[in-house]
């Protein structure tokens, strides 16, 4: 029904004229109230909702955030451990290449120093083999003239061989001790051969020289040290060769030896001394250390047999009982539990409850209820702070309807208050 000019309106609305059905207008007013508050309700519910969805959103986000950033942040970490190991790892592969180049340059060094060792003992021992063969040979081109001079008789021709028999003998005794050498066989008689040779052929040259005018003195006494210097030469060669074949070390050598020797026997003296000298010291710090506490353990026993008779006449029959040297700490503390009771040495029962009391009135002080003036107090809950005068009313923005009270949101009571209410629960329940 559409409202005309002359419909009577109370407060902005038609009133139903005599006549008309007041009923089906209040149902209308009813359906359309209900439907605004629905739509308003649907509309607030949305509101929420889309509010709620955006928080939940940007909570979401906000942790999708959070989460890509310690993600981030742990994956520079491993890349930052990663190219740590690998820096690790690279200075270790150099460092083990340098250790390599350096062991195998020494090895190289060592192995030229050996070389040249050998080249140079494989030549000194060439110019000796030479040299020794060389001076005996000299010495036969000096030596086996003056004999064919001696032992040339016209009459005896058969005597030009004497010479060469002599000096041959003591070249094929050098060759037979170089056999002997080379096939490790013992050089004594070759060599004690060699020398008889040349003694004579030296004794026959010496003889020429002094009875033979043809021969001479100085020819004689050159052709006598020609027959000796040759074998005496060939034979330290050969000497020389045998002991290096045998492994005899030299006199250097055995020198050597006996200097390491001597040090090393030096260095287990020094290192047995100080061994010795350190022992001794820690027997004399164990023995300090044990007089000591000896010394404590008198003065603690004679402390308490002094202070504590009671309890120690205890501790000296455990101690007996036991087979102890001593009354230790623990005889003491079991001790003094079964003669005052007290788990804690040096305490009493009567220091125990006087603690006890001591800590009794020490509460009673604190928790007491405040009495007098200060105790007028306005509330049992703590005075909230002034809201400013000026300040909005956060319920304007909600329709008019009020906060919905949550768990927290009041003070909790002033610790005063619960004392007091804990003191009147119990005075309450011992009354009844």
């Amino acid at each position: 029904m559409t409202a005309t000019s002359t419909e009577k309106r109370v407060n902005g609305r038609a009133v139903a004229e005599p006549g008309f059905d007041a009923v089906a207008l209040a149902k209308a007013e009813a359906i359309r109230t209900e439907a605004a508050a629905k739509a308003e309700a649907a509309r607030i519910k949305a509101a929420g909702e889309a509010e709620a969805e955006k928080i939940l959103a940007e909570e979401k986000a906000e942790k999708e955030r959070i989460a890509n950033e310690r993600a981030r942040m742990r994956l520079e970490k491993e890349q930052a451990d990663h190219q740590a190991h690998l820096a690790r790892k690279a200075a270790e592969k150099a460092k083990a290449d340098a250790d390599r180049v350096k062991a195998e340059q020494a090895e190289a060094e060592q192995a030229e120093r050996e070389q040249q060792l050998l080249a140079e003992q494989e030549r000194s021992e060439r110019w000796w083999k030479w040299g020794a063969r060389g001076i005996y040979a000299v010495g036969l081109i000096i030596a086996a003239p003056v004999q064919f001079m001696h032992f040339w008789d016209p009459k005896r021709p058969f005597l030009i061989a004497a010479p060469a028999l002599l000096e041959g003998l003591a070249l094929v005794l050098a060759f037979g001790a170089a056999w002997a050498v080379a096939h490790r066989r013992d050089v004594a008689p070759y060599r004690v051969g060699i020398m008889l040779g040349a003694i004579i052929a030296a004794g026959i040259n010496l003889y020429g020289g002094l009875y033979d005018e043809r021969i001479g003195f100085n020819a004689g006494l050159i052709g006598a040290i020609a027959s000796l210097g040759g074998p005496i030469v060939l034979m330290a060669y050969e000497h020389g060769i045998a002991q290096k074949a045998d492994g005899i070390p030299s006199f250097r050598e055995r020198r050597a030896a006996e200097r390491a020797k001597r040090e090393a026997e030096a260095a287990r003296e020094k290192a047995r001394a100080e061994k010795q000298a350190a022992e001794e010291k820690t027997a004399r710090e164990k023995a300090a250390a044990q007089a000591r506490a000896d010394e404590e353990q008198k003065r603690k026993d004679a402390d308490r047999r002094e202070h504590h008779p009671e309890v120690w006449q205890v501790a000296d029959a455990l101690r007996s009982a036991r087979g102890a040297a001593f009354v230790t700490e623990q005889i003491w503390a079991e001790s003094w539990l079964l003669v005052t009771g007290c788990k804690t040495v040096g305490l009493t029962l009567e220091m125990e409850a006087q603690g006890r009391a001591q800590r009794a009135r020490v509460k009673a002080a604190t928790e007491i209820p405040i009495e007098g003036s200060f105790s007028l107090v306005d509330s049992h809950r703590p005075a909230r702070e002034k809201k400013d005068p000026d300040a909005p009313d956060g319920r304007r923005n909600n329709g008019g309807t009020p906060p919905r009270r949550r768990p927290g949101d009041s003070q909790p009571p002033h610790p005063i208050a619960r004392t007091q209410a804990r003191l009147e629960r119990t005075e309450m329940k011992d009354s009844q």
